[in-house]
Order: C-alpha cells, then sequence, then structure tokens
C-alpha cells in the first residue's frame, strides 16, 4: 500500500531552548524542498545551528492572504513545503489556518508533527485545574476586548491567554474587575529559557507582583474558571465590579 505523499508538514521549533527540537522535525526540515518562516532572520539561526541549508521564504500575518494561492499551485506541482513560526506550533495564534485549509481544498496532504507550545507547560505548571481548559490566545487590543473578557464570566473551565509585557498588568486588572480579585492565576514567562518564571496567586496579588517586578519575554496567563454558577451574570458582574472598586480604594488608602 502507497503512502500519500505529504505536501505541507507544520513543524514545531523551540519556544526557547533549541534542545527541545525533535529529530523528526529536524529530519522533515531537511526534507522538504521549501521552508517557510514566519521571520526569515529567526529562522535562519535556528537552521543555522541545526545545520540544515534550506530555500527559506517568508510566509507571516502580513502576506498570507496573497502567498497561499501560488503556494498551492507550486504544491500541486510536486514541492514539498515545511511552515515553521518564531517559536512553538504554526497556527497557534500566528499564521498558518488560511494555508493548511487552502491546501486541504485543494485535496493535499497536509501532517502537523507534534512538538513545543507554549500554552501546555505554562497550564501544567500553573497549578491550576487542567482536566479542562479553553485557550483563548490573545485578547483584542482595543475593540471587543471587554466584550470577550465578559463572555467568560461563566466559564468554569481554566482560562489561558498570550500576552505582551506592557498589556500584562492592564489585562490582569480587567480580569481582576471583571472576575474578581481573588481568582487564582499563574503568569508564565520564557518558558524554557534561563530566565523562565512561573509566578502563581491571585489575580490581585499578581498585579501588586508586577508593579514592582517589571518584566520581559513571551508571556502565557493561566486563570481559573468560575466557580460559581448560581448568579446571574449581571448579578455575577456587579457583585465582582464592587469588589475590584473596593480593592482599589483600600489599596489607594495604604498607598
Amino acid at each position: 500500500m502507497s503512502q500519500t505523499k505529504i505536501s505541507l508538514f507544520l513543524v514545531p521549533t523551540p519556544i526557547g531552548n533549541l534542545r527541545d527540537i525533535t529529530l523528526r522535525a529536524m529530519d522533515t526540515l531537511q526534507a522538504v524542498d521549501v521552508i517557510l518562516a514566519e521571520d526569515t532572520r529567526t529562522s535562519g539561526i535556528l537552521l543555522k545551528h541545526l545545520q540544515i541549508s534550506k530555500n527559506l521564504q517568508s510566509y507571516h500575518s502580513f502576506n498570507e492572504h496573497k502567498a497561499v494561492e501560488k503556494l498551492v499551485e507550486r504544491m500541486k506541482k510536486g514541492e514539498t513545503f515545511a511552515l515553521i513560526s518564531d517559536a512553538g506550533t504554526p497556527a497557534i495564534s500566528d499564521p498558518g489556518f488560511l494555508l493548511v485549509r487552502a491546501v486541504l481544498a485543494a485535496g493535499l496532504e497536509v501532517q502537523c508533527l507534534p512538538g513545543a507550545t507554549a500554552f501546555v507547560p505554562a497550564l501544567v505548571a500553573s497549578g491550576l485545574p487542567n482536566d479542562r481548559f479553553v485557550f483563548e490566545g490573545f485578547l483584542p487590543h482595543k475593540k471587543g476586548r471587554k466584550t470577550r473578557i465578559d463572555a467568560l464570566l461563566d466559564e468554569t473551565r481554566t482560562l489561558i491567554f498570550y500576552e505582551s509585557p506592557h498589556r500584562l498588568l492592564k489585562t490582569l486588572e480587567q480580569l481582576a474587575e471583571a472576575f474578581g480579585a481573588d481568582r487564582q492565576a499563574a503568569v508564565a514567562r520564557e518558558l524554557s529559557k534561563l530566565h523562565e518564571e512561573i509566578a502563581r496567586g491571585t489575580l490581585v496579588e499578581l498585579i501588586d507582583y508586577y508593579q514592582v517586578n517589571p518584566l520581559k519575554g513571551e508571556i502565557v496567563l493561566v486563570v481559573a474558571g468560575c466557580a460559581e454558577q448560581r448568579e446571574t451574570r449581571a448579578e455575577k458582574q456587579e457583585k465582582k465590579q464592587a469588589e475590584w472598586k473596593k480593592e482599589k480604594k483600600s489599596r489607594k488608602e495604604i498607598d
């Protein structure tokens, strides 16, 4: 029985420690005709470290809509491609979905290799329930941000977000206002790197910590789900906002 030829491989790359690359990932990158990279400079460093010399082309959020059709046509002619992001598994809060959908629609084969992704170790190490969880990725920067948070008020599963260092405090404060200052959470940063850190506590404890400990690097925010479902959403939101206002007032008085 002949094996179907794979046209597109999704290849996870290390989120920090370069030793986390898998042997299968290295073999795949060596075997394909072309490697599509979110940032050719970042990926070039990795490939040089792995001693892999390949045709490297840009594929990112600014060109993916224009690039998809031409890439699929090349795959139809027999070229094989690997897609990698700057770190982790492609298409998880990174470009890739549009290409995967188009390749499958063309009747071609796609294969995703298992490997590094930031939110799984963050979730497991957070100490929060991990039997059921929901991955929210990045919250909208402005428009729709509050709507997205409000939609999670009744969510009982553990919540996982990606966040940038300069928006973390704002996000923690908005979540504290919506969910209550005492909601348990964990902030994981620089996973697998030299300065890896996982801070655990209530939302208000994390706010206090990061107000005096500015941070850098990639961040995963893990937040406990809602433990109560008896109150209506409006009652719950009003209660949490009152708790947050009381907390902020007491903090100002202490300062």
